[in-house]
């Protein structure tokens, strides 16, 4: 009945189609309706939930706030997530202040319940310390008053939210975690204030000799004070979690240089339309997609390839928004803009992942969701059954035995099982190079088995360098290299730069050269002793009219095939010899596979580089499968489509171009020496870049997971032993009530025993 109201309240919303949308789409977080949009703001007619306005890559300056947890929960202003409960992270646009000022406000309340909480533990816990007697200082009373004036703000002020959560979730029908601790806090916190102002309601077994019953406030204090512990801690590893898109918008200038009419100027980006000639100067980034239309140039592309090695570029040669100009300068016509380019695309991507990731759904929330609703339930009944067949005074005993039930099911040990073993295991693994950005990577980790692998900067070091050096001729080898690294040391070309550094580093000295000329697409030239000498491509022979001899080609083809770039040098009219350069693979990349392939985790890599060089590879290292000539979109339909197969994907990456994929995968893997946005699109980062993070990823994954499956055994097996006592069923066979003090004493084993196994992980 309700929800058709609701539907009759609100049945002026019309929904709309992108192309009709004019002021913005709003849809209901909660996808009541599927991809029904309405035109205009205002609650959904099903749930009655605020609609949320949808956001694209154009509106980069838009904040909007979505859950750690449910990225399907996302609006345009601060709060806390419907379903758990827990404070929204902005997800674009200013997260960095807002990040920062939500983490200093939970902060200060932090230490301020810290300061209160400590002497409330210390008056409560002296009477269990033998050289402390404050009973001399001050009477019973007086110390309990001390402690309700101490926990009180804890309470209030520093936890107050908490309460406000627990009592949204509960008109909502959806328990969770913050039920648990409202529900059980607040029936400690009262039965204390109760027991305080009231020690007469109270049967004679629980009082004391000076008629004072036993209170709880440093029960609550230091509950509390645990869960602001964790929610400091959330926030700060939160803190960038979305932030890629902004390093990804970042890589567009903001403003690009147009020549109109002759005239040259600069105008905003946005401005720029397609068929505008624009300059790009040496070392600036390119504002659109198009193609050149005068000059040539050396593009720095592996924000889209991945590749170290840089294009060369010539007249009618596309170039990508974003990527970067080498030494010259070039003119080229705009052909997409604004959203129609490659890098608002892999944005786009980057935005759908997060958006479409489905939540996973955590062990202790799923048990806490029915836990709770039993609970609940038991001091309900037990309040009743006390009443109508209890002893005098009957409702005093409902009372009491229905707060022991709250009590002893308070969700402290809960609530420390998942995220102490998580902070323990997250710091053991930050000991040996693995940094854990979301603890949902832990849960993943565990269960993956395909791991996707870019080449670059992954398997390889990342960089061109000097690999081999042959002479075909007269010359030594060292002459070879002397030469070719002579004609290379006026090149811009970042393969010159592989060679001459590599010569450098031998120790050969390099000799002047007349004449040098650049042959784009082809290599350089230049005059030896009055000779024509090139170093450079197949197509550089054809220039000199030189054809490789048959018994060199085999030389040639088999360092082609072991993903070489391989260069003629050309003296005259004969080959004297040749230079390559590769990227290298990692030492450790092989091991790193084989171990994981023997936790039935199977390798594949993708890659933006050629067929020949990504066979080179997968065959060397022994993978279960490769794909070349992959761009950003390519890596990022594989990963889908092979969840869509049933399968649990990691993906580890370290450039712009592995972003969307990194996004999309189950579990996103960052190598520490890659790209600030690759880092910020993953939630495990390797700090040294060394692929055999991954092996002791999924080992510290195992260990956590199965640390807190006996964290969960133990929080609730004193729930399941304690409950039923607390409830009374001992009463009528042995005279037993199971006190609030009792209740107290379970529930903090419990947690001692959690922290105290959690702790475990660090030697492990």
């Amino acid at each position: 009945m309700e929800n058709n109201h609701k539907h009759h309240e609100h049945n002026h919303h019309q929904t709309h189609s992108p192309k009709d949308a004019t002021h913005g789409k709003y849809y209901c977080p909660m996808h009541c309706e599927g991809e029904k949009t309405y035109d205009k703001p205002g609650d959904c007619p099903v749930c009655g939930m605020h609609l949320k306005k949808e956001e694209s890559a154009k509106s980069s300056a838009e904040v909007i706030y979505t859950c750690p947890m449910h990225p399907e929960i996302r609006q345009d202003h601060p709060g806390d997530c419907p379903k758990c409960g827990m404070t929204l992270v902005p997800e674009k646009g200013k997260e960095t202040s807002e990040e920062e000022k939500a983490y200093k406000k939970m902060a200060k309340k932090f230490w301020v319940a810290i300061i209160l909480s400590v002497p409330v533990l210390f008056i409560a816990m002296s009477e269990y310390i033998p050289f402390v007697n404050l009973e001399s200082l001050a009477p019973k009373k007086v110390l309990n008053w001390i402690e309700f004036v101490l926990a009180t703000p804890v309470l209030f002020y520093s936890s107050w939210d908490f309460f406000r959560r627990g009592w949204s979730s509960i008109i909502r029908w959806m328990p969770n975690m913050w039920t648990l601790i409202s529900i059980g806090v607040g029936a400690a916190y009262l039965f204390s204030v109760v027991a305080l102002l009231f020690p007469g309601l109270f049967p004679p077994q629980f009082q004391d000799a000076g008629g004072n019953v036993h209170i709880y406030f440093e029960a609550v204090a230091v509950i509390l004070t645990l869960v602001l512990l964790g929610q400091v801690l959330e926030l700060r590893a939160h803190s960038k979690t979305n932030s890629a898109i902004k390093a990804l918008l970042g890589l567009v200038p903001p403003v690009a240089r147009v020549v109109r009419n002759g005239e040259e100027k600069e105008i905003p980006l946005e401005d720029v339309v397609a068929g505008d000639i624009l300059k790009v100067k040496p070392g600036e980034k390119i504002p659109v997609d198009g193609v050149i239309s005068d000059g040539t140039a050396v593009i720095d592309e592996s924000m889209i390839t991945g590749e170290p090695i840089p294009a060369e570029k010539g007249k009618g040669d596309k170039v990508t928004g974003g990527t970067i100009n080498g030494k010259t300068v070039f003119e080229m016509k705009a052909e997409k803009v604004g959203s129609d380019t490659l890098l608002a695309q892999i944005i786009e991507m980057v935005n759908k992942a997060s958006r479409s990731r489905a939540p996973i759904q955590k062990l202790a929330d799923t048990v806490a969701k029915y836990f709770v609703q039993i609970v609940i339930a038991i001091a309900v009944v037990t309040f009743i059954v006390w009443a109508i067949w209890g002893p005098e005074p009957a409702y005093v005993y409902a009372f009491v035995n229905a707060v022991a039930v709250l009590i002893i099911a308070c969700p402290c040990a809960l609530g420390l099982a998942t995220p102490m073993s998580i902070m323990v295991g997250t710091g053991r693994g930050a000991q040996s190079g693995v940094l854990v950005k979301d603890a949902r990577a832990i849960e993943e980790m565990n269960k993956v088995n395909i791991l996707i692998v870019d080449k670059t900067g992954t398997l390889t070091e990342g960089k061109p360098s000097l690999k081999n050096f042959k002479t075909f001729g007269s010359f030594a080898d060292n002459e070879i290299l002397k030469l070719a690294a002579s004609i290379d040391a006026n090149s811009e070309h970042p393969l010159a730069d592989a060679i001459v550094n590599g010569a450098k580093g031998k120790n050969i000295d390099l000799i002047k050269l007349d004449k040098f000329e650049s042959v784009t697409g082809k290599g350089v030239q230049a005059i030896y002793k009055g000779k024509r000498i090139g170093l450079g491509n197949q197509k550089l022979l054809e220039d000199f009219k030189v054809k490789l001899d048959e018994s060199n080609k085999k030389q040639v083809e088999e360092w082609q095939n072991e993903a070489q770039t391989v260069m003629y040098l050309v003296l005259d009219n004969k080959v004297e010899g040749v230079v390559s350069v590769s990227d290298k693979i990692k030492e450790s990349s092989a091991q790193a596979i084989h171990e994981l392939q023997k936790m039935d985790v199977k390798v594949h890599m993708l890659t933006g580089d050629n067929k020949f060089t990504a066979k080179a590879v997968a065959d060397e290292l022994g993978l279960d499968g490769y794909q070349a000539d992959c761009l950003p979109d390519d890596k990022y339909n594989n990963i889908k489509e092979l969840q869509e197969q049933g399968h649990v994907v990691a993906m580890a990456g370290d450039g712009i171009n592995d972003a969307p994929a990194l996004e999309q995968a189950n579990v996103g893997i960052a190598m520490g020496t890659g790209t600030d946005i690759a880092m910020q699109s993953a939630e495990i980062t390797l700090v040294k870049g060394d692929l055999n993070g991954i092996v002791r990823a999924r080992e510290l994954s195992q260990k956590v997971m199965r640390n807190i499956k006996q964290n969960l055994f133990f929080a609730f097996i004193y729930n399941a032993l304690g409950v039923p006592v607390a409830a009374g069923v001992l009463f009528p066979f042995f005279g037993i009530l199971l006190s609030p003090i009792i209740a107290a004493a379970a529930m903090s084993f419990s947690s001692v025993s959690v922290i105290s196994n959690a702790l475990r992980l660090r030697n492990q």
